[in-house]
């Protein structure tokens, strides 16, 4: 029998980064995928969703662009238009994962795997009948959408009535009422497509605020700038029942009932990590999610877990970052998993990003820290490219270490510009280094600077 050096099951972020990483330094893989390479990121999460904003936002700032000189007139929305080049991203983007994987001569076994345990090779899993023993295994199973025991959920999935992230993906026409059940990020996200093309689109969230952890102060920016869309949110609301054609939820302790065309359920994930074999391990678990160290490593030598399954933080480059990690413990190699220097973003308009602590994140954690916030106008470009823009950047500094400790941000290229303060934040320059950083003049991206010389 042909013994592996390692075995992934997952073929997502974390699952094919793992295998490529691996067989760069010379290990004999094979990885695991019932669906397509590239996992919820790649096939029904990250790239998927942001091909459809970047079309929404194009479509919106072609009818709101008279404040910038420009008037356009006739302008129409093609969403079926719209998917199919959706698909056409995700087919391009599969296909590259796919020669990737041959180009690093990795195994790829398209079926269900299950996990069957220890042998005196390893560990062995099958899939479509066949057993492959491997000396490693790593586990990249990833997320689930959580479905809550809410009345007639399940009904309405069965039906279609009710979408997930999957399947909310692939409709080809808009609906003219939309219900999204959630107002996290992947909620918001969609919420807010839907909304700029069109669709009279109502939030219900169970806390007294949306996007979840995220600065309260960022939170009120975008829901009013959500609200000036033609948003509605029910805060502090709970679903009841979902009914054919309808939602039945309890705001301010009153029952009511809101008709619409379709729900998004967007209630949470949770790591997926039934029925493929993990008992067989005996893996130390905190209910779904596997535990693991700071190198990715189970209770179980040899096994690692990364990406979603283990619970951590679910976002896409925190799986390609834990994958290295752990192929890179595999190797010898010194290297540990840091949780404090993710950064996070969500992809509406305005867009949000983030990473480090919070002000009071910090002072719980003992830090003695300084906030400074400032307005992204301080930024020329953002003036110039934003008519009435409300974003504003956080600086939290620790003082008594004199280094950044975290940034929050809301406003136009925050996904991109967060990777400067990651930087900053990651190699612990002091705010006297990093005055003397150069940014390129106009940039949104020099509203960074311009906070570190208020410190």
């Amino acid at each position: 029998m042909e013994i592996f050096d390692l075995l992934v099951v997952g073929g997502g972020p974390g699952g094919y980064l793992c295998a490529e990483r691996a067989a760069q330094g010379g290990m004999k893989v094979a990885v695991f995928e019932k669906k397509a390479l590239g996992g919820t990121c790649l096939n029904e999460g990250c790239i998927p969703t942001k091909t459809l904003l970047n079309s929404s936002k194009m479509y919106r700032h072609a009818k709101e662009s008279e404040a910038f000189g420009v008037t356009v007139t006739g302008v129409t929305y093609d969403h079926a238009k719209v998917v199919e080049r959706k698909n056409g991203v995700v087919k391009t983007l599969v296909a590259g994962v796919g020669a990737t994987m041959k180009g690093n001569k990795v195994t790829v076994v398209s079926a269900n795997a299950v996990i069957k345990g220890r042998t005196e090779n390893g560990f062995a899993v099958e899939a479509d009948g066949v057993v492959y023993e491997g000396k490693r295994l790593t586990i990249a199973s990833g997320s689930e959408t959580v479905v809550p025991p809410v009345p007639g959920l399940k009904e309405g999935l069965a039906s279609g009535f009710v979408l997930t992230n999957r399947e909310v993906l692939d409709e080809k026409t808009l609906p003219k009422t939309l219900v999204v059940i959630g107002g996290g990020v992947i909620g918001l996200e969609m919420a807010y497509y839907f909304a700029s093309v069109g669709v009279a689109v109502t939030v219900i969230e169970m806390m007294p605020k949306i996007a979840g952890a995220t600065d309260p102060e960022i939170c009120k920016v975008l829901t009013d700038a959500f609200v000036k869309r033609g948003m509605t949110f029910k805060l502090s609301s709970k679903v009841l029942e979902v009914k054919t054609g309808s939602v039945v939820y309890e705001e301010n302790g009153e029952k009511k009932e809101i008709a619409c065309d379709k729900v998004l359920l967007s209630a949470g994930r949770k790591p997926s990590t039934a029925g493929i074999g993990i008992e067989t391990l005996q893996l130390d678990m905190d209910r779904a999610a596997i535990k693991t160290d700071r190198h990715l490593c189970t209770n179980v030598s040899g096994v690692y877990a990364v990406g979603d399954c283990n619970g951590k933080l679910m976002l896409a480059h925190t799986a390609y970052r834990e994958a290295e990690v752990a192929v890179n413990h595999m190797l010898g190699k010194n290297d540990e998993m840091r949780y404090d220097v993710i950064p996070s973003v969500i992809y509406t308009d305005p867009e949000v990003a983030s990473v480090g602590y919070s002000k009071e994140a910090a002072e719980e954690k003992g830090m003695t820290v300084k906030e400074i916030k400032l307005p992204m106008s301080y930024a020329g470009r953002y003036l110039a490219e934003n008519e009435g823009g409300k974003g504003f950047i956080k600086l939290v500094v620790d003082t008594d270490k004199n280094r950044l400790v975290g940034c929050h941000m809301v406003g136009s290229y925050a996904s991109e510009i967060i990777m400067t303060a990651t930087m900053m934040i990651d190699t612990e320059l002091t705010p006297t280094r990093l005055k003397k950083l150069v940014f390129p003049h106009p940039t949104v991206a020099e509203i960074i600077r311009e906070a570190i010389f208020h410190i």
